[in-house]
Order: structure tokens, then C-alpha cells, then sequence
């Protein structure tokens, strides 16, 4: 398997996006909040492969595409113990953190590597894929159309790529939280639907593309259209990680909101994450993490 060191333009996931009053990401930066993050969402990806099992049989190559430190793909190969996986990024420090955890997770033996910038890299891969998963990267492509038809040409005959985009903004909090004025999570949702757009808009090459996944996956031509969804819940009281994730996205949302939101939701966001506030995410008890995640599934003609 080829390896470039040279090219470090990160196409990879996080599910949350706001992250700064801009629209570019430093992935190195965020590379402990995309593990910790995939970590806590495990349950999520594992009820997702379990289906995918029943779609994918035994697959010989399966292809994480802006795979990130490769927490994903280890599970992959837990989930296929017959399966060859490459991890596939534009960052090289983020496949570092993904060969590391293979080793710790003894399956190295059949894990690697491939950095580059999607959709062109994946024409370095030895063979074509049975199985090509893309969560949550294929929006950070400006042209995604020409980004589906290029991942559909690198599927074996039968194979199937498997995206993960859409599904619902995830709630860390009811509706009223005694402080503040209720609903602030819904104005929230519109500064990151605000922020996405902006950073769609300022990609390379964008293309404005209506998100009819299983059409566009179909004008891909590929065929056998599936969709599901998958829950994340995870009740209150939250554990510290989960009430990490929640401090960590909403620090993230409440800079990229600076502008956009009022001064009563700026201070309300600042109450829920100052440490000395009793009101802060990580003494409250009425925290969760609520998020539906949808995959949506097409094969390649055999």
C-alpha cells in the first residue's frame, strides 16, 4: 500500500461543526476532541456496522475514507475480523494516531494507511474496495457529486459504499434550563446550519448539491439504495467523557456564534461553561447527549 507523507489537506468527519468564526479547520488541533468523540459514539457505529454486516458479505477490503485517527476503522476490523482495512486521510499525524491503534488493538496485521486528498488518492489503493465507508467527509469536497462517482469507481463489482451524512443535530440539554432564555439549542442549530454553509461555500470547487443521497448516490451509478438511521442516547446523568464532548461542542458553537448570537445567549453559553458556575455542563445534572446519525447505502453492479 502506498504512503504519502507530503500531502496534508485533511478531508475527514466531526460531527460537530462549528469550530471558530471561520470556515477553516485545523485537524491536527482537533485530533484528541475526534477521538474522544468517536470513542463516545461507538455505540452508534457498532449497531451501524452490525447492519452493514447483513448488506457486506465477508468483505476482503474495506476502505474508511477521511477515516481521521482511525477509531472507526479499528472498529471495522473488529467488526470484519476477515477484512483487510486502510485507514485513508489527507493529515498524516491523524493516520499516525491510526496505526498506533491498531497495534494497541493487535490488528495491524491487516490495517494501513493512505494519505492524500480525496477522491484522488483512493486511485493509489492496490485494489478496489468491498466495502467504502465515508462519514461525515464527503461534504468537506466541494464538488460532491464528482466526489461520489470517483469513490463508486473505486468499489469491486458488488461493493458498497456507505455514507454517513445527515441525520438530526444532537441536544445536550432540555428546552429550559432555568437560566437564560429557553430554546437555546434550536438558535444554536442555526448558527452551525449558518457556519456549514459558509464552509461549503469557501471549499475548492464548490458545487451547491440539493442532499438527496440515494439520488445522488444512484446518478453515481450504483444501485440498491438502503438508508437507516442509528440513535445515540446517552441520558442524563452523562458521564464526564460525555459531559467533555458536550463542553467541548458547545465552546466550539459558542465562538463560532460570537457574531450571530444575543448577549443573553452569549452569557447563558458562557455560564454553561465556566468551571466555578454551579450551572456549568459539568455539574449539571440534567446533561445528555441525544443525535440520530443516518447511513445511506448503494452497490456497485456486479
Amino acid at each position: 500500500m502506498a504512503h504519502d507523507h507530503h500531502r496534508h489537506e485533511r478531508h475527514g468527519h466531526a460531527d460537530t461543526h462549528g469550530h471558530g468564526t471561520g470556515t477553516d479547520i485545523d485537524w491536527n488541533e482537533m485530533a484528541p476532541l475526534l477521538e474522544t468523540q468517536a470513542e463516545l459514539f461507538t455505540p452508534v457505529y457498532e449497531r451501524a456496522m452490525a447492519w452493514l454486516a447483513k448488506e457486506v458479505t465477508e468483505p476482503g477490503l474495506i476502505v474508511d475514507a477521511g477515516s481521521g485517527p482511525g477509531v472507526v476503522s479499528c472498529l471495522f476490523a473488529e467488526a470484519f475480523p476477515g477484512a483487510r482495512i486502510v485507514a485513508v486521510d489527507g493529515t498524516e499525524p491523524l493516520l499516525e494516531r491510526a496505526r498506533a491503534r491498531a497495534v494497541r488493538q493487535s490488528v495491524a496485521d491487516r490495517f494501513d494507511t493512505l494519505a492524500g486528498e480525496l477522491p484522488d488518492v483512493l486511485d493509489e489503493l492496490d485494489y478496489p474496495a468491498d466495502l467504502l465507508w465515508a462519514s461525515r467527509s464527503l461534504h468537506h469536497l466541494g464538488d460532491q457529486r464528482a466526489a461520489l462517482a470517483a469513490f463508486a469507481a473505486r468499489l469491486a463489482p458488488g461493493g458498497t459504499l456507505a455514507l454517513l451524512e445527515g441525520g438530526l443535530p444532537a441536544r445536550f440539554l432540555p428546552r429550559d434550563i432555568g437560566i437564560g432564555r429557553p430554546g437555546l439549542q434550536a438558535r444554536l442549530d442555526v448558527v452551525q446550519e449558518d457556519w456549514f454553509a459558509r464552509m461549503r461555500a469557501d471549499l475548492p470547487g464548490s458545487v451547491a448539491e440539493t442532499e438527496d443521497w440515494p439520488a445522488l448516490l444512484t446518478s453515481a451509478g450504483l444501485k440498491h439504495t438502503r438508508t437507516r438511521s442509528f440513535l445515540l442516547d446517552l441520558p442524563a446523568p452523562a458521564t464526564e467523557r460525555a459531559r467533555a464532548h458536550v463542553a467541548a461542542s458547545l465552546s466550539r458553537l459558542r465562538d463560532a456564534g460570537s457574531e450571530d448570537l444575543d448577549a443573553e445567549d452569549l452569557a447563558t453559553l458562557d455560564r454553561l461553561l465556566d468551571p466555578s458556575d454551579p450551572a456549568n455542563v459539568h455539574r449539571r445534572p440534567d446533561v445528555f447527549v441525544l443525535a440520530a446519525y443516518t447511513v445511506h447505502t448503494a452497490v456497485r453492479p456486479v
